[in-house]
């Protein structure tokens, strides 16, 4: 099965330039842990999770007004649209993060978490085994 099928669609992302109190108030509305960056035309620049936000804004002189871009991870581990789902929770795995932007291209069409995986394989032993369950 293709990851498109459980990806979570639409996703919230955020421009480089919005803030980074910004965005930290989209999280905490929104209840995620992180967002893609994207500009204008949806391409995907970069991805945020609070815990970069947190260690930013530790040290001496930064604000909450900086920029997005300035804490951003710029090298986003992301999955293609047409990945397998085992294929892209080994690649969650072996690089250690908690969600991938998918992609079309390099345009953003979705995300999905650890926990969008985890809920597909337990269901899908499930469906197997109901007996078990």
């Amino acid at each position: 099965m293709k990851i498109r099928e459980i990806m979570r669609t639409p996703v919230i992302a955020v421009k480089p330039s919005d803030t980074v109190d910004k965005v930290l108030e989209i999280m905490n509305r929104e209840k995620i842990h992180g967002t893609p960056i994207v500009n204008e035309n949806n391409n995907l620049l970069g991805i945020i999770v609070k815990a970069d936000i947190h260690r930013f804004l530790m040290e001496p002189g930064h604000y909450k007004s900086c920029p997005v871009e300035w804490v951003m991870t710029k090298e986003v581990v992301k999955a293609q649209a047409d990945e397998e789902i085992i294929e892209v929770a080994k690649k969650l795995r072996s690089k250690d993060v908690i969600a991938l932007p998918i992609v079309e291209g390099n345009v953003l069409v979705g995300l999905v978490s650890i926990e969008d995986i985890v809920d597909y394989f337990l269901e899908s032993n499930k469906q197997k085994n109901p007996a078990g369950s």
